[in-house]
């Protein structure tokens, strides 16, 4: 589109372009605001319920996520009344005194459950369009040398994670136990095929006991260059320039 800036005897205007590209870096600076403002809370304000139209625009959120073949294989428990809280937490922590990370986490007024489920996957792939060619080498058994149903999932629960974050909440994913895995499907009548890749708690972040930190604790973040590669493994990417 033209810009009116460009015809004689116009007061100038912000063109389409620029209205485009000035939008295009809000949300850019937004993002990434919101990405790097994410951590991980370890404790929760238990007296500040989180409303389930959050609870359900965090996982509409999560749905968006990308998946193999838009199979979507996953399925989202959401546990925000004390007693299914209080079930969680008898299936899945034992009897014994909780350490200091179980104690924090047990005043999460909600919690998300993040089920993956092979099958769909598999029904997807046996169909027509994905039953050929590439997608369908002849053994089945070495169609997924990746375990899609957990990744697909894990960026699902991504995208929660940042929702959590644009709502002002505190939230931290964490594993279901091994050995408690079938108890957690009993006490919630999931499937059996069902797969808790992760869980988040959820909520306001408790404050600090003494306060925040005097001084902010040294970043355990890996430096960029140590994961980024350009080309080559090990070959450096080097920093934007002038000119691009």
């Amino acid at each position: 589109m033209r810009s009116l800036r460009a015809d004689p005897g116009v007061t100038p205007v912000i063109g389409y372009e620029d209205r485009v590209e000035e939008t295009e870096g809000t949300t850019a600076a937004a993002y990434a605001a919101l990405v790097r403002g994410r951590r991980v809370a370890r404790s929760f304000d238990p007296d500040r319920p989180v409303a389930a139209a959050v609870l359900r625009d965090l996982v509409d959120l999560a749905t968006r996520a990308p998946s193999a073949g838009a199979a979507q294989g996953w399925s989202f428990l959401v546990l925000r009344r004390p007693g299914d809280v209080a079930a969680y937490w008898a299936a899945t922590a034992g009897d014994g005194p909780p350490d200091r990370w179980l104690a924090g986490m047990r005043t999460a007024p909600a919690l998300v459950v993040a089920w993956s489920h092979e099958q769909a996957y598999r029904a997807r792939y046996a169909l027509p369009d994905k039953a050929s060619g590439t997608h369908a080498p002849p053994d089945p058994a070495t169609r997924w040398p990746v375990p899609y149903w957990h990744v697909d999932t894990g960026m699902a629960v991504a995208l929660l994670l940042l929702g959590a974050q644009a709502h002002g909440l505190g939230a931290c994913p964490f594993a279901v136990p091994t050995a408690r895995v079938a108890a957690l499907r009993t006490a919630f009548d999931a499937p059996a095929d069902a797969v808790p890749v992760m869980v988040v708690a959820l909520g306001t972040p408790a404050p600090h006991p003494s306060g925040p930190p005097a001084a902010p604790r040294p970043s355990r973040r890996r430096a960029l260059d140590d994961v980024l590669s350009d080309g080559r493994h090990g070959r450096p990417l080097p920093p934007a320039s002038p000119g691009g």
